[in-house]
């Protein structure tokens, strides 16, 4: 299985989250499945690269044109994809992944999940796109799509489109 991680790539963040993001690469690894990622050597996408690929899978970065130039491509990557943007970077995951997992991130993980979901939801795709929500950190996300669902604003229970994993056996049974 390809499984696409969106996540931060910032470094100054949460140490559980770095522990929680290494066991999932050594999983994703472990079972033989792919990782599909932004390509960055930074935060909690290198934690999830560095894992996987110890843990003897493949990692699979793509990579916009702009993280290329600065030097920021993991040296976990073993399969480089390069693409223009961002916006290229999301359809080439898109294509490329079987599933797609969101850990802790900011805005540009938000745009991703959103993006996918977005696809999904008018039937690009069928893929599953889980929220990983370690610590609790989706929950405010969880609430503000509740709301939107309450008055209308979405299609239909958007619990069709994201699914929740509040712990490692819960992302695993998601994955399976």
């Amino acid at each position: 299985m390809r499984i696409c991680v969106f996540c931060s790539a910032n470094a100054d963040i949460d140490s559980d989250f770095f522990r929680m993001t290494e066991e999932l690469g050594r999983w994703i690894g472990e079972n033989g499945h792919s990782l599909v990622y932004g390509g960055v050597n930074q935060g909690l996408m290198e934690c999830v690269a560095k894992a996987t690929h110890e843990a003897g899978g493949q990692v699979i970065g793509v990579i916009p044109t702009i993280i290329e130039q600065s030097g920021r491509i993991s040296p976990y990557v073993d399969v480089e994809m390069f693409c223009d943007n961002l916006s290229d970077r999301k359809q080439l995951m898109q294509d490329q992944a079987d599933v797609f997992i969101a850990l802790p991130g900011g805005i540009g993980t938000l745009d991703e999940v959103f993006t996918i979901a977005a696809s999904a939801t008018i039937g690009y795709h069928s893929k599953k796109i889980i929220l990983y929500n370690m610590k609790g950190f989706w929950n405010s996300l969880q609430a503000l799509l509740d709301d939107l669902q309450s008055k209308g604003f979405t299609r239909k229970d958007w619990h069709h489109q994201i699914l929740i994993a509040n712990s490692p056996d819960d992302l695993r049974q998601l994955l399976n």
